[in-house]
């Protein structure tokens, strides 16, 4: 079938779906510091790949995948002392994305599928209980694939599962895939390697980057990234955003 962007369709288009063929994507990303070479879009940009490649394997199942804006605001907490880092409460995040999918229910629509590539603990706990608030809810299934957690983390690349993944390899090979020119190259070459674990500072109670032992707001091996292992990363959440689809369809 097809991918298309929701918000360029009129009310007409969208009331003439078959709306038991349709998932909706929502990525969802953050406005934070990743790191001296990376820009503060650097989660929206990774969801958004993820959104496209998972939409592209869904429409060739024969199903129709409406992508919406994605939404660039939301719980960054760790990263709030950077400046240009835009946090916003987690129960303002969780009353969003539930706004978001009762309005995708009130059109008609059965599945809301999310691409999210933003780790911050707050925004993962607002996007699981937004997950929840539908579970019990007939009309619309909310669907995500938390990169956190099993089976999806193990999909995923050694240094993304070591924890060490904040503007590190994993994050930068995807933006030099899809944006090489918002890279900050000369910088970007010159990083040296922290090893330092986001997962493991998070379970020790650390809530910031700076005491997680990022400084300067990355984590793990920026230097050794490359545009082809992004590019293969992509088609990998690709693949999770859609075997999390077609497994809620085959539970439904």
């Amino acid at each position: 079938m097809a991918t298309r962007y929701f918000s360029s369709m009129t009310w007409k288009e969208i009331d003439d779906l078959d709306k038991d063929n349709v998932v909706v994507v929502l990525p969802v990303g953050a406005v934070e510091a990743h790191g001296p070479h990376l820009p503060l879009a650097t989660d929206g940009i990774i969801s958004e790949s993820m959104a496209h490649a998972g939409a592209k394997k869904l429409s060739a199942r024969g199903l129709t995948v409406l992508i919406l804006p994605a939404l660039s605001y939301t719980a960054a907490g760790f990263a709030a002392a950077f400046p240009g880092t835009i946090s916003l409460p987690p129960d303002h995040v969780t009353r969003t994305i539930v706004g978001i999918a009762r309005s995708v229910a009130d059109a008609g629509f059965r599945l809301l599928a999310i691409a999210n590539s933003h780790l911050d603990p707050e925004n993962l706990s607002s996007l699981r209980e937004a997950e929840e608030t539908f579970r019990s809810d007939d009309r619309l299934r909310i669907v995500f694939p938390d990169l956190t957690r099993k089976p999806w983390a193990s999909r995923l690349s050694d240094e993304f599962r070591s924890g060490a993944c904040h503007a590190g390899r994993f994050e930068t090979s995807i933006v030099l895939a899809v944006s090489p020119e918002l890279v900050r190259e000369e910088v970007r070459r010159g990083l040296p390697s922290n090893p330092s674990s986001l997962s493991v500072a998070i379970r020790e109670g650390k809530t910031t980057f700076e005491e997680a032992g990022g400084p300067d707001a990355y984590f793990g091996h920026p230097a050794e990234a490359s545009a082809v292992e992004g590019e293969a990363t992509i088609e990998t959440l690709g693949s999770i955003l859609e075997d999390a689809v077609m497994a809620a369809r085959e539970t439904a």
